[in-house]
C-alpha cells in the first residue's frame, strides 16, 4: 500500500451480501478516478461474502477488508471512518452500483467548494435484476436546509463528506438506530455547508428485503430524536442525547427526560399494527400522547397515527375514549386521508 493517502476512501459495509457484492465492488474499482481505497467492512457474513472479498483483494491492492463479528451497521461505518486515510469519504452499499464518474465529480465539487462538508447526489432506482424503475432526484439546493430540518434529503449511498468534519462531529451514533444517517447529516450540517449534486451518481437497488413496519417506525422514532437532539446545541444547550449509547426502548417504564414524550407518542403509533391494537390494554390507549404533540408530527408520524386510530375504531369496543373522539382526532391529522381510510374500512 502506498504511504501517500489516496484522494478518496470508499466505505462499503456488508453482511451476507454475496449476491450483488462483486458488481458493487467492481463499480468502485472501475471509477474514472482511480486514486482511491475501498474499505469493505464485513459485518460477520456467513455466506460467500468472505471468499469473494479474499479473491477481489488478491487482485487489487486498493481493496482493504476489515472483519467484525456482527456488531451492526453503525459499528461498521465508524470502523471505516476510523481507518480511512483519504481526506474525503464516499459511501456505497453492497447492493448498489456507482456510475463511472461518480467519485471524480464529487471530488471536483468538494475541491472547488472548500466550505462544503457533505455532498449528495441523485440515484437511478433499479430492481433486483438491474432493471431501471425510476429516479430519486432530491430537492432544489435553495431548500436543502429547510428539507433537512424535517427529514433526510440525502440518499445515503450517494454521499461524500470530509473525513475531518465527520470525525470532529463524532461519526455515526448507535442510539439512532435506522436513522443514524439523518442524525449524522444534522450534525455535519452544523459544521459547514451541504449540497446535492444534481446528477445521477449511483444505481440504487430496491429489492425483496423491504423495510418492515417495525423498522420504519424505528426509523421515524430515531428521526424525531435526532431533530430534538440537534436543536439543543443550536440554542446553546448541551446535546441531550450525548449520554445515549444504545437505541432507547419506547416501552421503557422509566425513560430518560430526553426521550420521554417521544416514547409516549410511539407507544400509540405502534398500534398501527392491528395485532398490537387488539392486544393493548385499554388503560394504555393514550390519545393525549398524540394531541399534545400534533403540531410537531412529521408526515410519517401522521401516517402511523391515523393507522393506529383507525385500528382502534375497527378493533376495540372497550375503550373509555369515545368513538367520536377517535374520529375527530383522525380528521384533525388530515381530513382527506382520514375520509379515504374510513371509506376503505367499511
Amino acid at each position: 500500500m502506498s504511504e501517500r493517502p489516496p484522494q478518496v476512501s470508499v466505505i462499503l459495509p456488508v453482511r451476507d451480501g454475496a449476491r450483488w457484492l462483486r458488481e458493487a465492488v467492481d463499480s468502485v474499482l472501475a471509477q474514472t478516478l482511480s486514486d482511491l481505497e475501498l474499505l469493505v467492512i464485513d459485518d460477520g457474513s456467513a455466506d460467500a461474502t468472505p471468499a469473494i472479498l479474499d479473491e477481489i483483494r488478491a487482485r487489487d491492492p486498493r481493496v482493504i477488508v476489515v472483519r467484525q463479528n456482527r456488531e451492526g451497521l453503525v459499528a461498521a461505518l465508524n470502523r471505516g471512518l476510523a481507518q480511512a486515510r483519504a481526506p474525503l469519504i464516499a459511501r456505497l452499499d453492497a447492493d448498489d452500483v456507482a456510475l463511472p464518474g461518480r467519485l471524480a465529480r464529487q471530488c471536483d465539487e468538494l475541491r472547488a467548494h472548500p466550505e462544503l462538508v457533505l455532498l449528495g447526489g441523485w440515484a437511478e432506482i433499479i430492481d433486483e435484476h438491474g432493471a431501471a424503475r425510476g429516479r430519486q432526484m432530491r430537492p432544489n439546493p435553495q431548500g436543502l436546509r429547510e428539507t433537512l430540518a424535517k427529514k433526510s434529503p440525502f440518499i445515503h449511498p450517494t454521499v461524500m463528506f470530509r473525513t475531518d468534519a465527520a470525525r470532529r462531529v463524532g461519526g455515526y451514533r448507535a442510539a439512532f438506530e435506522a436513522g443514524e444517517d439523518y442524525d449524522f447529516w444534522l450534525r455535519l450540517a452544523d459544521s459547514g455547508e451541504i449540497a446535492i449534486l444534481p446528477e445521477l451518481l449511483i444505481r440504487y437497488r430496491e429489492h425483496g428485503g423491504s423495510v418492515t413496519r417495525t423498522r420504519e417506525l424505528r426509523q421515524i422514532y430515531s428521526a424525531r430524536l435526532a431533530k430534538l437532539a440537534s436543536a439543543a446545541p443550536r440554542a446553546g444547550r448541551p446535546d441531550p442525547s450525548a449520554a445515549l449509547t444504545a437505541p432507547p426502548d419506547w416501552h421503557d417504564p422509566d425513560p430518560g427526560t430526553f426521550e420521554r414524550d417521544s416514547s409516549r407518542l410511539f407507544r400509540m403509533l405502534e398500534l398501527a399494527d392491528p395485532a398490537l391494537a387488539r392486544a393493548a390494554p385499554a388503560s394504555a390507549i393514550d390519545l393525549a400522547a398524540i394531541t399534545t404533540q400534533r403540531s410537531t408530527l412529521s408526515a410519517g408520524e401522521r401516517k402511523f397515527a391515523q393507522a393506529a386510530l383507525l385500528n382502534l375504531l375497527r378493533e376495540r369496543r372497550d375503550l373509555a375514549v369515545s368513538r367520536a373522539a377517535l374520529i375527530r382526532l383522525l380528521l384533525q391529522l388530515g381530513a382527506a386521508k382520514a375520509v379515504k381510510l374510513l371509506l376503505r374500512a367499511k
